[in-house]
């Protein structure tokens, strides 16, 4: 078995017995990452890996690592551009090497050899310090720089500062493709996202998304910068860099975005003859799009195929274009943060939230999972088949009726009255060592009511005000007077029910477990019990 190792500056340990000295309490975790970073290794977001020969197959040699704002920097400093490595076409920048488009091995192979050990030979001759001339230099099986590349995105706040500069002018960026004639042609109200079409590797032409984002983006930079303008970054270190990234500008809050979508939709299955007869098995949902365009940085975390209807992909039963994904678990699936039960499961991990739901999670259903009529709304009488005015449009219907079903919405943003939350639980069935434990039960209820207070999610999925109490009283129904833990949990434990915890576990498992989610210090056996 081949033992795996960790290099340290020039020496090297295993790994096993690495991780034992961590897990042992010998390094603390600030001390694991000096250490790491205190390697040989240096860590660069400029750092590109020149791989291109395998396209022809198999690569004979390692990979190149280059650096390409250091050689950026170096050509600046000589009164030369971009142009010096790369060529255009149709005055636009290629993204490869000295060329347009691969022709063959040998001809992609000789480009780099003649040309990067040419350059460097000749700044050599003029007596200044160069790159690498011979092939081991160049083809490092380990190289000492290691990319610290973070990806780069354009959000909300970003977008609108380029369709603000842009004048709205859409069709500097977006674009469609014409099968039949081959050319990109822009038809306003259908822009998306580039990553609909360009994907993570080139297909069938279609350059990857990052080929193309280079090829766009640092090519309006350039042209913007020639004309000595304000401008966006032209450096991989100014797009990829984690700390230059905290430094771009944040617009808030970011205007709307005008891409003719609706502020209210009703969610329905997309069988136009279910839809009309309205024979589904569950009531259709009305969803406030506009306060979900506010949550989100991009319209991608829901929209991620196209700017379509879910139901358009994810059919009743599925369909290859919403990769099988049926309607029902594109908006169940748990795990995703891309359906609508996923996105809100991700949301309760939040400090405030994760100290009863992370609890619940473990030992049963979500206490809100059975609610459907949440978001599956009863329509009242008469809603449903409302005269519409002849102002309004006829497809406007569902936004207006999903509108008014939302308005009707129950908000829970409290819990019972003072009066009938006790002051203070005292907990005293297992005190022996220590006394019994005083639990500010009111102050503990109270907290997390005001913590929740503006959560919408809290609001409106707490179905009553006995929800909060269910965090602590997990098996009891909602009510001011749930039962105690010891009708449940023996002493020392339910011997009908080994899985079960005894008291004393319950207690601490509870306790001690919401603390640390909710990231409350107080977990020391004196901070509860004071000594007999």
């Amino acid at each position: 078995m081949k033992i795996r190792k960790l290099r340290i500056g020039k020496r090297s340990i295993s790994l096993s017995v690495f991780f034992l000295i961590v897990l042992a309490g010998g390094i603390s975790a600030s001390s694991v990452n000096t250490l790491l970073h205190s390697s040989a290794h240096t860590y660069r977001p400029d750092l590109i890996t020149i791989d291109s020969m395998d396209t022809f197959g198999k690569l004979e040699r390692p990979a190149v690592p280059f650096l390409h704002d250091k050689h950026t920097d170096t050509i600046e400093k000589e009164g030369k551009d971009c142009k010096a490595c790369h060529k255009t076409k149709d005055d636009k920048l290629s993204p490869m090497f000295m060329r347009i488009e691969n022709s063959n091995k040998q001809d992609v192979m000789d480009t780099y050899h003649t040309n990067c050990i040419g350059c460097h030979n000749e700044v050599i001759a003029r007596g200044k310090e160069s790159g690498p001339i011979t092939c081991a230099k160049c083809h490092q099986p380990e190289p000492d720089t290691l990319s610290s590349r973070m990806p780069a995105g354009m959000d909300n706040s970003l977008h609108y500062r380029h369709t603000k500069t842009l004048e709205n002018k859409c069709e500097a960026c977006h674009h469609e493709y014409n099968e039949r004639t081959r050319e990109i042609y822009y038809e306003k109200g259908k822009e998306g996202t580039c990553r609909y079409c360009h994907l993570t590797e080139t297909e069938k032409n279609v350059r990857s998304m990052e080929l193309a984002a280079h090829a766009s983006c640092i090519d309006c930079h350039m042209q913007k910068l020639a004309e000595k303008k304000i401008t966006g970054p032209i450096k991989c270190s100014e797009c990829h860099d984690g700390e230059a990234q905290k430094m771009i500008k944040k617009i808030t809050p970011v205007p709307r975005m005008d891409r003719k979508q609706p502020g209210t939709v009703m969610i329905k299955t997309g069988n136009e003859e279910i839809d009309a007869s309205h024979k589904n098995r569950m009531n259709f949902v009305p969803f406030n799009h506009m306060a979900h365009e506010e949550y989100n940085d991009t319209c991608r975390v829901c929209h991620h195929k196209a700017m379509d209807t879910c139901s358009k992909c994810h059919t009743l039963k599925g369909s290859d274009e919403g990769g099988g994904i049926s309607l029902e678990l594109a908006m169940h699936k748990t795990g995703s943060n891309q359906s609508c039960t996923g996105c809100h499961k991700i949301k309760q991990q939040a400090g405030e939230c994760a100290g009863c739901h992370n609890f619940i999670g473990q030992n049963r259903k979500n206490i809100n999972d059975d609610n459907c009529l949440t978001c599956h709304m009863d329509m009242p009488a008469g809603i449903a088949g409302q005269a519409i005015k002849p102002e309004v449009d006829a497809d406007k219907k569902d936004e207006k009726i999903a509108e008014q079903l939302l308005g009707m919405r129950n908000k829970i943003t409290g819990t019972y009255d003072t009066e009938d939350i006790p002051e203070k639980v005292i907990i005293k069935e297992l005190s022996k060592k220590y006394e019994p434990a005083e639990f500010p039960h009111r102050k503990v209820v109270n907290t997390i009511v005001e913590s929740i207070k503006d959560n919408k999610l809290a609001a409106y999925f707490h179905a009553e005000k006995g929800t909060v109490c269910q965090g602590c009283h997990h098996n009891s129904p909602a009510t001011s007077k749930p039962t105690r833990c010891i009708s449940c949990h023996g002493k020392p434990f339910e011997e009908k029910d080994m899985f079960k915890p005894g008291l004393m576990g319950a207690y601490h498992i509870q306790c001690m477990e919401c603390h640390t989610n909710m990231n409350i210090a107080k977990t020391g056996c004196t901070d509860c019990h004071k000594e007999k």
